[in-house]
């Protein structure tokens, strides 16, 4: 295969001009194989749009259905017994191309605990102003934490509001829950929250034995 290549001269001045290098070398453009002018056949692809049937969405008065996996908004899981998933690792925050998390650690103790690790997401913040919803967070989050819901409706018109504290992201407690700090009630060690040991159930028995 020949290594020839195309005449790389620096241009030189003529006449106060810059001389354009030589084109003798590319290929002439290629030949048009319809008889139809180009402006008849840019108006054929509005005209075939015109006659298909359009689709109307009555939204806000109808909501619009999101997919399963939309990443729309953001939601700090808990554990089973309400404490938080988060262990302020910061992971996220440095995950986000877009600087948009920002997320302080404290160290949890016998009388305030927050999370089954040895610390939590002291202060947690999304600001939705930069946020470009990729995903980057909920991959990097080692606990299943972060995860994206399907609420899409974030408009406002004061800045301040689309900076999301973390009471604003925590998932709400649900029948069973107990709101944190509390100890820790599905084990004594943060081990049996995320290999989720079973609590009931034969395996329940098993691992009930096995700590005996």
């Amino acid at each position: 295969m020949s290594d020839e290549r195309p005449d790389r001269t620096p241009a030189t001045r003529r006449d106060g001009e810059v001389a354009r290098p030589s084109t003798a070398h590319l290929a002439p453009p290629a030949a048009r194989d319809s008889l139809i002018p180009a402006p008849v056949q840019g108006f054929g692809v509005t005209f075939a749009q015109m006659f298909r049937k359009v689709t109307t969405e009555q939204y806000p008065f109808e909501p619009k259905v999101t997919k399963p996996r939309y990443h729309g908004r953001h939601v700090l899981n808990r554990h089973p017994d309400g404490l938080e998933k988060c262990v302020g690792c910061e992971l996220c925050a440095w995950a986000c191309p877009a600087d948009a998390i920002y997320v302080e650690g404290g160290d949890n103790t016998e009388e305030a605990r927050f999370s089954p690790g040895e610390r939590y997401g002291a202060v947690y913040q999304i600001n939705y102003l930069r946020c470009i919803f990729c995903g980057l967070c909920i991959e990097a989050c080692p606990t299943r934490s972060l995860t994206m819901s399907n609420d899409f409706e974030l408009a406002d018109d004061n800045r301040q509001d689309l900076i999301y504290t973390k009471e604003q992201l925590m998932a709400p407690l649900l029948p069973g829950m107990e709101q944190p700090p509390h100890p820790m009630r599905l084990g004594d060690d943060e081990k049996d929250y995320y290999l989720r040991v079973p609590t009931t159930g034969s395996a329940a028995e098993a691992v009930v034995g096995e700590k005996a």
